[in-house]
């Protein structure tokens, strides 16, 4: 079964292993003639470096962004950080061994994650207010478990990339919860909330293109066998989550569940 995936920005600071992307931000003419405003007390450095950004494709695996680079915005994502163990790293190593056989150009992903909105895009000066809310509406959370344990195959919207994901089979009640109070502080800002009737899921692998039809059928029924019979695999997909977290370009937030 296909779904829709979150929209990840593509830039290769926004996938990278905790890359820069906030910090490089492409000139603008008005700005080249105005003096700047201070900066904000509480976000030292500087907002909008000087140097220009293209947008090459092939630097980074051919991904496109889906949305434009432009000067003072920052790429924010709020999501659940998932700390992988060693067994899981052998799980990812079988199902993408198998599903290169079917899609050589499949890649594994670096990090992994549960997400909790949709990529958008905030201006510098609205970061620490948008942390600011985010903090006052997660700090009653407890920690809690979910299972991600079905294998699903998704594209995001514009099909530009293909991607396989353990999508969540229990503790969705929790993580819709999260998701309301992530949505209410997105629409204080006047952003995108997250989807009505999200696959709550972690993303495994990923290609450029959508090869959703080359994953599915024979190849989604192997991975989930992979799955199913893993030693232990029960036990090693109910996660337990400790932490929200929130990236807005370069910048890291942490927001610890009780």
């Amino acid at each position: 079964m296909r779904a829709a995936l979150v929209e990840y920005s593509s830039s290769e600071e926004e996938e990278g292993r905790h890359g820069g992307d906030g910090g490089e931000q492409g000139p603008s003419r008005a700005g080249a003639v105005r003096q700047r405003l201070p900066l904000p007390a509480d976000l030292p450095g500087d907002p909008e470096p000087d140097e220009a950004v293209t947008d090459d494709s092939s630097r980074h695996g051919g991904r496109v962004r889906s949305f434009p680079h432009e000067r003072g915005n920052w790429a924010t994502h709020v999501y659940l950080p998932y700390r992988v163990r060693e067994e899981f790293l052998e799980l990812l190593e079988l199902l993408v061994y198998r599903a290169r056989s079917h899609v050589p150009s499949l890649s594994a992903m670096e990090e992994f994650h549960l997400s909790l909105s949709q990529c958008v895009v905030l201006r510098y000066h609205w970061i620490q207010p948008f942390v600011s809310g985010l903090r006052a509406r997660l700090a009653a959370f407890h920690r809690f478990f979910c299972v991600a344990d079905q294998v699903k195959v998704y594209t995001n919207q514009n099909k530009t990339r293909t991607f396989i994901g353990l999508e969540v089979t229990a503790g969705h009640f929790q993580l819709l919860e999260l998701v309301s109070e992530v949505d209410r502080v997105l629409e204080e800002f006047d952003l995108p909330t997250f989807y009505k009737d999200p696959s709550f899921h972690i993303s495994l692998a990923w290609c450029v293109g959508d090869l959703s039809d080359r994953l599915e059928g024979q190849c989604l029924q192997e991975l989930q066998d992979i799955v199913d019979g893993f030693e232990d695999s029960a036990l090693l997909l109910r996660v337990q989550w400790e932490q929200i977290h929130c990236k807005s370009g370069n910048k890291y937030f942490s927001f610890p569940l009780r």
